[in-house]
């Protein structure tokens, strides 16, 4: 009874253990993008550099905050004397070096540094840039995410197709053997079958590798193991009904997009060196207090216990050196500026290709949608001929193989539809905004 229950125990654990390693992933869209933006390792490690622009941030804060430092020194001469001698017909007078220890204390205060405060101000627009740079992080893996849904969906659907196409040759083969054998039928027609069913069997098994492929780019878009199993519940026809094959915007402004967005952080940041390089123009002030405590003393001690102080450094000439860092910044900000000057009229010229894109692919989906019909039913027409002996076995494979190339340029033409989509979303920024 014992041995029963332990055995029964450790198939429990293995059966718990399978479960746990075959975890599976339920996903409509929606819930895809949500994963990969909680999950995806990009986008945390973009997290990450978002809080390491904070600590650079307080990093540069705290420069300018008062600084404590503390030393403690002991030091003993050996036994060395000093000696004095004041006359010269007298012995020199012998001092012994008596062992000293002391304690010091010092606070300093920046009062006044014009870099400081400029440095401030860039390090906050650092971590404006870094969060910036999250937004295109997410950005970017939404697009990819998004981009691989349609994918594994396209690839689904090209094996469903096929699949059902050899299923439907097979009937025929199984219907066109007796025949042969009763000799209505030569045998030829039964081979050109078998051929045709070979090759599709091998393009089932393609389409099988091409669909595990796509979900292995999502898993690792996720951030899933590649045991994960995904199931899809939304569908083709769920993107490419007719209510949203409507168009595009109208209109465009590129501080949408974040890229742009980008660069203009960039030359916020590229003004602010140019303050940067000026501050070195003025003067920096700073204060100190210095406390000594003696812990062992020597026999002659005139140094103080407190100490404060200004000190003030001012810069007077430097042979042009300063003139030519501020003129070298103010080129870098007219390099920056054309640099987003020219990236307003890329984008403009880009949305505007992107509609043309995207019109044009919808169109040729809706013509490819009225090919495929139109296909399928001369293909089930010849079938159906064929079952009555009124066309060949090669009129029929060259039907089928005309019907499979449609619904291939058909699933191509949802795909191009897709991603032109989705190309335009990403340029607008509308799948961070959504």
């Amino acid at each position: 009874m014992m041995r029963k229950q332990i055995v029964a125990m450790l198939m429990g654990a293995v059966l718990f253990g399978s479960v746990q390693a075959q975890e599976k992933l339920t996903l409509d869209l929606e819930a895809a993008r949500q994963y990969a933006l909680d999950y995806n390792r990009t986008i945390k490690n973009s997290g990450l550099a978002i809080e390491q622009s904070q600590e650079k941030l307080w990093e540069t804060i705290a420069a300018g905050l008062p600084q404590v430092n503390a030393t403690a020194d002991y030091s003993n001469a050996m036994g060395a004397e000093i000696s004095i001698q004041f006359d010269e017909t007298q012995e020199p007078s012998k001092i012994p070096i008596k062992p000293t220890s002391n304690f010091n204390l010092q606070v300093g205060q920046l009062l006044f540094n014009g870099s400081y405060l400029v440095g401030i101000q860039t390090a906050k627009l650092a971590q404006k840039l870094s969060e910036k740079n999250f937004e295109k992080t997410e950005q970017d893996v939404l697009s990819q995410v998004t981009e691989s849904y349609y994918l594994v969906l396209i690839a689904e659907e090209s094996m469903k197709i096929l699949e059902s196409n050899v299923k439907n040759l097979n009937e025929v083969y199984r219907k066109t053997e007796p025949l042969v054998r009763v000799g209505m039928m030569e045998k030829v027609e039964l081979d050109q079958l078998s051929v045709q069913v070979n090759s599709l069997n091998n393009s089932v098994r393609a389409a099988e590798r091409q669909h595990e492929m796509a979900k292995n780019l999502m898993r690792v878009q996720l951030g899933v193991s590649a045991d994960t199993e995904l199931e899809l519940t939304r569908s083709l026809a769920d993107f490419l009904d007719d209510n949203t094959l409507v168009g595009t915007e109208s209109s465009f402004v590129p501080g949408q997009n974040l890229d742009f967005q980008l660069l203009e952080v960039q030359e916020e940041m590229t003004e602010k060196q140019i303050l940067m390089q000026q501050a070195n123009y003025l003067p920096t002030i700073t204060g100190y207090y210095n406390y000594t405590e003696k812990i062992l003393k020597p026999a002659f001690d005139m140094s103080p216990r407190h100490m404060i102080g200004l000190q003030m450094n001012i810069p007077i000439f430097s042979s042009g050196e300063r003139r030519a860092k501020v003129r070298q910044a103010r080129i870098d900000l007219e390099t920056t500026r054309n640099t987003k000057a020219l990236m307003q009229d890329q984008l403009d010229i880009q949305f505007k290709q992107l509609q043309f894109n995207l019109k044009s692919a919808i169109e040729s989906y809706q013509v490819q949608k009225k090919n495929v019909e139109v296909s399928r039913e001369v293909y089930q027409n010849l079938k159906r001929k064929y079952g009555q002996g009124m066309i060949s076995g090669l009129e029929l494979t060259t039907a089928d193989n005309n019907y499979l190339q449609s619904e291939s340029e058909y699933l191509a033409s949802m795909l191009e539809v897709l991603q032109a989509q989705n190309a335009l979303d990403t340029l607008t920024g509308k799948l961070v905004n959504n």
